[in-house]
Protein backbone atom coordinates (compact mmCIF):
# COMPACT_ATOMS: atom_id res chain seq x y z
CA UNK A 1 0.00 0.00 0.00
CA UNK A 2 1.60 2.89 -1.02
CA UNK A 3 -1.11 5.70 -0.04
CA UNK A 4 -0.63 7.94 2.60
CA UNK A 5 -3.48 7.26 5.42
CA UNK A 6 -4.79 10.54 7.92
CA UNK A 7 -4.87 10.44 10.89
CA UNK A 8 -8.55 10.69 10.86
CA UNK A 9 -8.93 7.85 8.09
CA UNK A 10 -6.61 5.44 10.63
CA UNK A 11 -9.59 6.22 12.99
CA UNK A 12 -12.04 5.32 10.35
CA UNK A 13 -10.18 1.90 9.21
CA UNK A 14 -9.42 1.41 13.25
CA UNK A 15 -13.20 1.07 13.33
CA UNK A 16 -13.60 -1.30 9.99
CA UNK A 17 -10.84 -3.45 11.09
CA UNK A 18 -12.53 -4.30 14.73
CA UNK A 19 -15.81 -4.79 13.03
CA UNK A 20 -16.90 -5.06 9.05
CA UNK A 21 -18.59 -4.85 7.58
CA UNK A 22 -19.99 -1.58 8.53
CA UNK A 23 -22.31 1.21 7.12
CA UNK A 24 -21.18 4.86 7.28
CA UNK A 25 -23.95 5.30 10.37
CA UNK A 26 -22.15 2.43 12.01
CA UNK A 27 -19.13 3.60 11.79
CA UNK A 28 -19.97 6.85 12.71
CA UNK A 29 -21.28 5.61 15.75
CA UNK A 30 -18.16 4.13 16.73
CA UNK A 31 -16.17 7.29 16.65
CA UNK A 32 -18.48 9.77 17.21
CA UNK A 33 -17.50 9.90 21.19
CA UNK A 34 -13.88 10.19 20.64
CA UNK A 35 -13.98 12.25 17.80
CA UNK A 36 -17.52 14.24 17.80
CA UNK A 37 -17.76 13.95 13.94
CA UNK A 38 -20.97 13.64 11.73
CA UNK A 39 -21.67 11.44 9.11
CA UNK A 40 -21.11 13.56 6.64
CA UNK A 41 -17.64 13.67 7.99
CA UNK A 42 -17.31 10.26 8.13
CA UNK A 43 -18.73 9.79 4.57
CA UNK A 44 -15.73 12.05 3.29
CA UNK A 45 -13.52 9.98 4.97
CA UNK A 46 -15.23 6.59 3.75
CA UNK A 47 -14.89 8.39 0.30
CA UNK A 48 -11.10 9.12 0.51
CA UNK A 49 -10.22 5.36 1.60
CA UNK A 50 -12.38 4.19 -1.30
CA UNK A 51 -10.86 6.31 -3.83
CA UNK A 52 -7.39 4.58 -2.46
CA UNK A 53 -8.37 1.32 -2.40
CA UNK A 54 -8.04 0.78 0.91
CA UNK A 55 -11.37 -0.15 1.77
CA UNK A 56 -14.42 -2.15 -0.44
CA UNK A 57 -17.87 -1.21 -0.44
CA UNK A 58 -20.87 -3.08 -1.68
CA UNK A 59 -24.29 -1.71 -1.62
CA UNK A 60 -27.15 -3.24 0.58
CA UNK A 61 -30.12 -1.96 -0.59
CA UNK A 62 -29.90 1.93 -0.03
CA UNK A 63 -26.66 1.99 2.21
CA UNK A 64 -23.31 0.64 1.57
CA UNK A 65 -21.54 -1.40 3.77
CA UNK A 66 -17.76 -0.80 3.41
CA UNK A 67 -14.91 -3.56 4.87
CA UNK A 68 -11.20 -2.92 4.48
CA UNK A 69 -8.94 -4.44 1.77
CA UNK A 70 -5.65 -3.89 3.85
CA UNK A 71 -5.15 -5.83 6.91
CA UNK A 72 -4.37 -4.01 10.07
CA UNK A 73 -1.14 -5.71 10.47
CA UNK A 74 -0.03 -5.07 6.73
CA UNK A 75 -0.44 -1.54 7.36
CA UNK A 76 1.11 -1.16 10.96
CA UNK A 77 4.52 -3.68 9.01
CA UNK A 78 4.06 -0.92 6.12
CA UNK A 79 4.74 2.49 8.38
CA UNK A 80 6.53 1.28 10.35
CA UNK A 81 9.53 0.17 8.16
CA UNK A 82 8.86 3.56 6.68
CA UNK A 83 8.62 5.04 10.31
CA UNK A 84 12.15 3.51 10.95
CA UNK A 85 13.61 3.77 7.72
CA UNK A 86 12.70 7.79 7.28
CA UNK A 87 13.96 8.43 11.02
CA UNK A 88 16.58 6.09 11.73
CA UNK A 89 18.30 4.95 8.80
CA UNK A 90 16.16 1.77 8.64
CA UNK A 91 17.60 0.85 12.13
CA UNK A 92 15.78 -0.45 15.48
CA UNK A 93 18.56 0.22 17.67
CA UNK A 94 18.62 3.87 17.05
CA UNK A 95 14.72 4.19 17.86
CA UNK A 96 15.14 2.20 21.29
CA UNK A 97 17.88 4.20 22.08
CA UNK A 98 16.01 7.68 21.23
CA UNK A 99 13.00 6.55 23.21
CA UNK A 100 14.77 5.30 26.07
CA UNK A 101 17.59 8.88 26.20
CA UNK A 102 13.79 10.71 26.03
CA UNK A 103 12.83 8.47 29.14
CA UNK A 104 10.23 7.17 26.65
CA UNK A 105 10.04 3.32 28.00
CA UNK A 106 8.37 2.07 30.77
CA UNK A 107 9.83 -0.41 33.24
CA UNK A 108 7.03 -3.07 31.66
CA UNK A 109 8.74 -1.45 28.19
CA UNK A 110 11.91 -2.18 29.08
CA UNK A 111 11.16 -5.81 30.46
CA UNK A 112 9.19 -6.88 27.23
CA UNK A 113 12.26 -5.56 25.39
CA UNK A 114 14.69 -7.87 27.52
CA UNK A 115 12.12 -10.72 26.96
CA UNK A 116 11.79 -10.59 23.08
CA UNK A 117 15.47 -10.18 22.75
CA UNK A 118 16.02 -13.31 24.83
CA UNK A 119 13.60 -14.85 22.72
CA UNK A 120 15.01 -13.65 19.41
CA UNK A 121 18.88 -14.39 20.57
CA UNK A 122 18.16 -18.71 20.98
Amino acid sequence: MSEKVSDAEYAVMEALWEISPMTAADVTERVKESRGWSIQTVKTLLSRLLAKDIIAAEQDGRRFLYRPVVEREAYVTGESRRFVDRLFGGRAAPLVAHLAEQDQLSREDIEELEALLKALKS
